[in-house]
């Protein structure tokens, strides 16, 4: 699944391991999710969605 979450956390100036900190998981979750190895679970996404303030549609696309 593509996502815009690398560039999300680019905006904000934060390393994987800061997003995964706010998240709660962990960095190589993050490496994962923004490499699409890995699609983040439906809380995660949402969690993700809120943290960045866009909706779960704008940041994941199939």
């Amino acid at each position: 699944m593509k996502n815009s979450v690398p560039n999300l956390r680019a905006e904000r100036g934060w390393t994987q391991g800061d997003l995964a900190k706010h998240l709660r998981v962990s960095r190589q979750t993050i490496n994962a999710i923004e490499t699409g190895r890995y699609d983040p679970s439906l809380p995660l996404a949402f969690a993700i969605a809120k943290l960045f303030k866009h909706s779960i549609e704008e940041i994941f696309q199939p």
